[in-house]
This record gives C-alpha cells, sequence and structure tokens, in this order.
C-alpha cells in the first residue's frame, strides 16, 4: 500500500489526461496507463433533410466524425453533458440542448422537444437504449481499440491504490487482465452502478458514482484518499 493513495486513470486521451488535470487540482496523486485509443471510422453521411435533430452522447464524436458532421449544423443538437455540448458549440453547432446523464435521458429530453427523426453519430461500442416513439439511425463515427497489457497493467500497480472505470467496456478489461488475488488489494471506483458490476467481484472495494461524471468519480475517490 501506497503511503498516499494514487489514482490509476484507464480512459483513452485526452480524456485521461482531463480526469488527471482534475484530480491533481483536488490533491491526488495520478497515474495514466490508457486501455484504450480512439479512432476514427470512415462512414457514410445520411442526408440532413432526413432528420429533425441530431444526438450526441460522447465528445468524441465531435473530435473524430470529421468534415461530414458540418453538414448537420443547422439542425438541433442534444448533448449529454456540458463537454459533449462545448465540444459541439467549438464544431459549429448552432443550437445545443444540453442533456443527460446518458443515453435514456438524451432520448426523454428529444422526445419531450418532439423530434421524431434523430440521427445518432457515435462510436462503434454502444449500449442499446429504448428509443420509444422516435426513429434514430446510429451511424459509427469513431471506435474504441484496446491497447497496453497485463504485464504493462501489473506494472502500474505497484504504484496505484485506487482505479477508476469509465465505462463498462473498461471496467470488463481491468477485470480481465488484473488476477483475482491481486485485486482484493485494490478499491475500483467506477462511473456507473453497470460499470461496477462489469468489473465482477473480489475488489477490497467498489463503488460506484451516483452521477455518470468526473466530479463525482473524483469525489468518491477523494473519500478513500482521506
Amino acid at each position: 500500500m501506497n503511503a498516499r493513495p494514487a489514482l490509476l486513470i484507464c480512459r483513452p486521451q485526452p480524456g485521461a489526461d482531463a480526469t488527471a488535470e482534475r484530480a491533481r487540482a483536488l490533491g491526488m496523486e495520478t497515474l495514466l496507463y490508457p486501455l484504450f485509443r480512439v479512432e476514427p471510422l470512415n462512414w457514410d453521411a445520411p442526408a440532413p433533410s432526413l432528420f429533425d435533430a441530431l444526438m450526441l452522447s460522447s465528445a468524441n464524436t465531435l473530435r473524430h466524425g470529421g468534415p461530414a458532421l458540418a453538414l448537420y449544423h443547422q439542425l438541433p443538437a442534444f448533448a449529454v453533458g456540458e463537454a459533449t455540448a462545448a465540444a459541439a458549440r467549438e464544431a459549429g453547432f448552432r443550437s445545443v440542448t444540453v442533456a443527460g446523464p446518458d443515453a435514456p435521458a438524451l432520448i426523454a429530453a428529444l422526445d419531450a422537444a418532439e423530434h421524431r427523426h434523430v440521427l445518432h453519430p457515435g462510436g462503434a461500442d454502444r449500449r442499446s437504449a429504448d428509443p420509444g416513439s422516435i426513429l434514430i439511425t446510429h451511424r459509427a463515427v469513431y471506435r474504441s481499440v484496446e491497447t497496453g497489457s497485463a504485464e504493462g497493467l501489473a506494472a502500474m500497480l505497484d504504484r496505484a491504490d485506487i482505479l477508476l472505470a469509465h465505462s463498462p467496456r473498461a471496467a470488463r478489461r481491468l477485470a480481465a487482465l488484473i488476477p483475482e488475488q491481486r485485486r482484493a488489494t485494490l478499491s475500483l471506483i467506477a462511473i456507473s452502478a453497470a460499470a461496477r458490476d462489469a468489473a465482477g467481484e473480489g475488489w477490497r472495494q467498489a463503488l460506484a458514482a451516483p452521477t455518470p461524471d468526473d466530479s463525482a468519480l473524483l469525489a468518491l475517490a477523494g473519500q478513500i484518499c482521506q
């Protein structure tokens, strides 16, 4: 056990650096070992006239969607959280509504605004959500590719006490790479209950943030660090 608990951040860049900066501002020690790399995909951009709104569930869409996203600047965009909304505004979207904290909340906001034909450019790996009466067209514009190894992660664990899991997929990978006997010495803090459950059992403690954002995640980490 380290004299001062250290956080191991495993999310892809540039999110890893953003989380580390927030954690350090709170006085926490941080280590980075991304387990995924985000890559753009070639995608078929459907005609904007087919849609009355855009659904944005990740800032990665704005980073990796490419010039085709400009086709939809006139559509109202509904973004999950302020970070994604800010990225949408920077990318040139004129009408951006912040909704969230997850896809069901985005869909509820779209439904309340009476949008019925929605384009969702997002990641190749996505969780399904009930669209209700909305017809949602999904397009994969980026993918997350696995990076790192069990050996590389093990070397980082010699200096870390707390792991952050920013998605169910990341939590599953942590569980696959860390032997069960090693988990008993580590605390895991997940972005959601779904991510916590995806990490499996055997951790010293496994906690889920009450809301799926860095502020809630780091507040839990701060409690452990005290």
